[in-house]
């Protein structure tokens, strides 16, 4: 178990255990502070958080040829990672102490092509409302000029970890 536990905080998974103790915005912390390693697809595609606070959460990045699709422009799927991730953790920021969420919706309008000279990009997501068991949140992806390049809204289900075990990273 121990190594398994390893193995997880080196991959940038913390061990259920340890997330079942904290509070969303205790959790988050842990990111932002560097006490819990950042998740491998941020690590994967190059984005950080740069703001944290309740109902909010804020990713910067710089997109680049490496996450063009074949016609020379940034891939969807990047825009919609980054824009899943900041609404996920405004979600997250307001969860009690062994709560948890999945996406089960996630709508993205691309409203600008991104290319490498777009330059630094802001994913920032708002909580619209949090149920018992459903949330949902908004988000816009801006430039450094604040133009709008995409918003998307997302619902997730809201669920207790203490019917759920997390996967671990040798399955």
């Amino acid at each position: 178990m121990a190594e398994e536990q390893l193995l997880n905080s080196v991959a940038g998974i913390v061990p259920l255990d340890v997330i079942q103790t904290l509070n969303g915005m205790q959790f988050l912390q842990g990111l932002m502070d560097g006490r819990f390693p950042a998740a491998p697809i941020a690590a994967l595609l190059g984005f950080y958080p740069t703001e944290l606070e309740p109902g909010r959460g804020v990713f910067s990045a710089t997109p680049d040829a490496r996450h063009y699709n074949p016609l020379g422009t940034v891939h969807g799927g990047y825009i919609s990672t980054l824009l899943d991730s900041c609404m996920a953790c405004a979600i997250h920021s307001k969860l009690r102490t062994g709560q948890s969420y999945t996406t089960l919706e996630l709508k993205v309008n691309f409203v600008r092509a991104i290319t490498a000279e777009t330059g630094p990009v802001r994913a920032i997501g708002n909580v619209i409302q949090i149920g018992r068991q459903i949330a949902t949140a908004e988000g816009r992806l801006v430039d450094s000029r604040d133009r709008l390049l995409a918003h998307a809204t997302t619902t997730c289900l809201l669920f207790s970890l203490a019917a759920r075990s997390l996967p671990s990273v040798s399955e």
